[in-house]
């Protein structure tokens, strides 16, 4: 099995009005293709920060960060919109749909601003939103959908254009305990479906039974979690 993320000796650290705040230091991580990641910490751990630069929505401050075929650091910005609409699937804690789009619309409008045809965009979008339970609300607008209905529909979008990596910044967060359950439950069944691999970051610490590997984040460096 070959690597899908490559890090070594990641640092990130932030510059305020104040002494500089080192967030990551000498981190590491190998992920394998096809695997399931689970990294659980408090707030301001880290671990929102780590998957924002493996999304290329941050940047490190030294280390380098290897993602498929990406140089994550370095890439320009034609490189990363290719990397984020095409290799990357992200599921974040708010859903940001288009409120004046359905459900359908929404999960089709990446495919659709990738290069696909609408009648592909939208025969794909369809199979998603049923795979999530949704056949009977692809013509709803988000208004319209209760909130783990509409986290149902960033985790079909976020698979639309069959990214090899979903990245998943605290996808339950947002939601009860038995919402967030029905959530993790989809994200899991469809990541294993369609033969992804996952990087889900949480405070939830009954997710770490779900990953094949899941970690911690301590001293800004990543530890095996011990339940």
């Amino acid at each position: 099995m070959s690597s899908i993320i490559q890090i070594k000796n990641l640092i990130k650290t932030f510059y305020g009005a104040g002494e500089p705040l080192s967030i990551l230091e000498n981190l590491d991580m190998c992920v394998e293709s096809g695997t399931k990641i689970v990294i659980l910490g408090e707030s301001g751990c880290g671990k929102s920060t780590l998957l924002n630069i493996i999304g290329g929505l941050d940047t490190p401050t030294a280390g380098t960060v290897t993602v498929g075929p990406y140089d994550v650091g370095n890439l320009n910005e034609n490189k990363l919109t290719e990397y984020r609409s095409s290799f990357l699937g992200l599921v974040f804690q708010f859903h940001y749909l288009l409120k004046d789009f359905t459900a359908l619309e929404n999960v089709m409008l990446p495919m659709y601003m990738n290069g696909g045809s609408k009648k592909q965009a939208s025969a794909r979008a369809q199979q998603l939103l049923c795979d999530v339970g949704l056949q009977t609300r692809l013509t709803h607008l988000p208004a319209q959908l209760s909130g783990g209905e509409r986290q149902r529909v960033a985790v079909a979008r976020a698979l639309v254009n069959d990214p090899q990596l979903i990245l998943a910044d605290e996808p339950t967060g947002n939601l009860d305990p038995k919402h967030g359950a029905n959530i993790s439950d989809i994200l899991f069944s469809m990541v294993e479906k369609y033969g992804k691999t996952l990087v889900m970051v949480t405070h939830d610490v009954s997710l770490a039974s779900r990953g094949d590997i899941s970690y911690k984040i301590q001293n800004g460096q990543l530890v095996n979690y011990e339940s």
